[in-house]
């Protein structure tokens, strides 16, 4: 087993996959069944899949969808998107998803993340931090992807979440998300500090080397990506993929 979890992070939108940039410009890589099938074959640790419309939208997620992805993948499923209800929560564990992620509810609603955790468990509740660079070295907490600030800075908004009981925080840099250019360390370093929960690094990995980086230098417990388990050299070729085992074992030593 892994020292550190390696997670690839899928993104739906209307019942496709898609990667974006800076949580923007959406381009189409595939069926969401077709790629949980070839990173079940490459044994990976666990698979995070967020619908981004669905809160945008105003709508539950699709358990439908939901169904036949649980039905396919044989490892760890996280799931966030449109979650509003422990009805939901209910439904989607009862699905097989192992976890719930969280995000505009921990803002817009904290007593129901509480109810949440309180009833399921905090191993089962993960909250989702979006952070947004913005002038003078200043970072925004936003939400509904990325398009309404929350008035929190990134410490405050992880210790908020970490009072409420989650047990682990999804942190994505906006900026580098989809950038394959590495995460923000300097980020990353100040909220896995700031908490005493684990917080997964997302957003701007590109190499080895930067799942290195945070888990090194960023203080991660876990680190996501997106990009780069999903295209393929310069051109951007769509190309699900996922390092060997022995690679990564290497890589944590």
């Amino acid at each position: 087993m892994l020292n550190h979890r390696v997670i690839p992070s899928l993104l739906l939108s209307n019942g496709g996959l898609v990667k974006t940039r800076k949580f923007k410009n959406g381009v189409y890589v595939g069926d969401p069944i077709n790629a949980i099938r070839i990173f079940n074959e490459k044994e990976v640790d666990e698979l995070v899949l967020l619908d981004i419309r669905a809160s945008l939208d105003k709508r539950e997620p699709d358990f439908n969808l939901i169904k036949e992805i649980a039905s396919e993948c044989f490892m760890p499923l996280a799931y966030g998107g449109g979650i509003t209800s422990m009805e939901q929560i209910h439904r989607l564990l009862r699905l097989g998803v192992e976890k719930v992620i969280l995000n505009t509810a921990l803002h817009r609603d904290p007593a129901f993340v509480r109810e949440a955790v309180a009833t399921f468990g905090s191993q089962a509740i993960t909250a989702s931090i979006d952070v947004r660079r913005k002038l003078f070295g200043r970072r925004a907490v936003m939400t509904l992807a990325g398009s309404l600030a929350t008035g929190q800075d990134p410490v405050q908004a992880a210790r908020h979440a970490e009072s409420l009981g989650v047990g682990e925080i999804l942190l994505t840099s906006i900026d580098d998300e989809g950038s394959m250019d590495g995460y923000d360390i300097d980020l990353l370093a100040k909220v896995s500090k700031s908490v005493n929960v684990p917080v997964i690094a997302s957003g701007g990995a590109g190499t080895l080397d930067h799942f290195r980086a945070a888990v090194r230098e960023g203080h991660a417990s876990a680190v996501s990506a997106g990009s780069m388990f999903v295209f393929y050299g310069p051109h951007r070729a769509v190309l699900i993929s996922y390092p060997p085992y022995r690679a990564l074992c290497d890589l944590f030593r």
